[in-house]
């Protein structure tokens, strides 16, 4: 029987470095890998859920999501971020990797050059090569943030976007104010759109979240509940931008995904417009577990740079992927920064992600491995 031929765009690919390191690891092994939080989603935000089941809220939705949901999104978008957009400026999603996937797919052809920060969120790299286009690698400063400076010297008549992620995710850096709105004056000098993937917005300990939507129109905003709200299964998203743009990402969504989970879409309606605190109290705890970890990394004499946000310490390594690979031998999940780029070769991401007691533990290995 003759082979089957695959799409050359899809041969080019890699599975996700982060999936290997899971697969390679046993399963006793303490999980520093993981990118999400380990709590319980709250009660109230369940018990939407539940109430959508029993009412039998169980059919197709509004392609772009329930008007009650993307309302609450606008609303949020207002009191949280200090920027207007209308309700059908709003497309609910499959998670913020739907949002993503919608957002570049329609902004991004064969050729067209996106920039992208170099280590940096790994779907990032893989989408714009999905649809054609080229990464533009940015290299980050000695606080690992993306430098305006570089993203004006790298434009080219082919660039099409900028992805900024802050905070970060590896790093776990956040931008400042008067980066963001760089960004968004850039993107508005050179016609380019600026993709803001914001879904740690909630989880910074120094500085402060700016969206740059407050400062220009060419930004796409790609958010979700996973993260914030601990709602990482229930794969709910969102993407705001003019009309302009959700026109064209509303077409690719209609063929990928149809609608989003009817029942998480009520979850998430909860999730928005109930009582931040249990983030709040997410937020305290993760902030405790990254001083513990980066305290003990240092003990060991790795350099890290303490991270202002998300929940990834990123430290400095000799060989990224001999030490990741020694640390899961002897049951420490880390991820190479390779994974992340390849600028992200002498580093290893950890999530802190993980009780306080796995991290000492975690600490406990490495000095007997490092």
């Amino acid at each position: 029987m003759a082979s089957p031929k695959f799409a050359q765009r899809v041969l080019d690919i890699d599975i996700s470095g982060i999936r290997k390191m899971f697969e390679a690891a046993g399963s006793d092994a303490v999980n520093l890998g993981l990118g999400q939080p380990d709590f319980d989603t709250s009660e109230h935000i369940k018990q939407a859920a539940i109430e959508a089941i029993n009412d039998g809220f169980t059919a197709y939705t509004y392609g772009a999501g329930i008007q009650e949901l993307r309302q609450a999104i606008s609303s949020k978008f207002k009191r949280e971020n200090s920027f207007d957009v209308a309700p059908e400026e709003v497309i609910v999603t499959s998670g913020a990797s739907e949002a993503l996937e919608i957002a570049i797919a329609s902004l991004v052809g064969p050729g067209d050059e996106v920039m992208i920060a170099n280590p940096g969120f790994v779907s990032y790299n893989a989408l714009v090569e999905l649809m054609g286009g080229k990464v533009s690698s940015l290299p980050l400063g000695d606080d690992l943030t993306i430098r305006p400076e570089d993203v004006v010297e790298r434009i080219t008549p082919k660039t099409k976007a900028l992805i900024v992620n802050s905070p970060a995710n590896p790093t776990g850096a956040v931008q400042s104010k008067s980066d963001m709105k760089a960004f968004a004056e850039i993107a508005d000098d050179q016609g380019i759109a600026l993709i803001s993937d914001e879904v740690y917005e909630h989880f910074i300990y120094e500085g402060e979240h700016i969206s740059p939507a407050r400062y220009s129109d060419n930004v796409v905003t790609v958010n979700a509940v996973s993260k914030t709200y601990s709602m990482t299964g229930w794969r709910l998203g969102y993407v705001a931008a003019r009309s302009e743009y959700t026109e064209q990402m509303i077409k690719v969504h209609q063929y990928v995904q149809a609608c989003a989970n009817s029942i998480a879409q009520k979850a998430a309606v909860a999730a928005l417009n109930g009582p931040l605190d249990p983030v709040i109290q997410m937020r305290e705890e993760f902030r405790q577990r990254r001083d513990i970890l980066v305290k003990g990394l240092n003990s060991l004499g790795l350099e890290c740079e303490l991270p202002k946000g998300a929940f990834y310490a990123f430290p400095k390594v000799e060989d990224s992927a001999e030490i990741a690979g020694k640390l899961i031998s002897n049951g420490v999940i880390v991820v190479p920064g390779t994974a992340f780029g390849d600028l992200g070769d002498g580093y290893i991401r950890l999530s802190y992600a993980a009780s306080q007691e796995n991290i000492k533990k975690a600490l406990q290995i490495m000095e007997n491995v490092l």
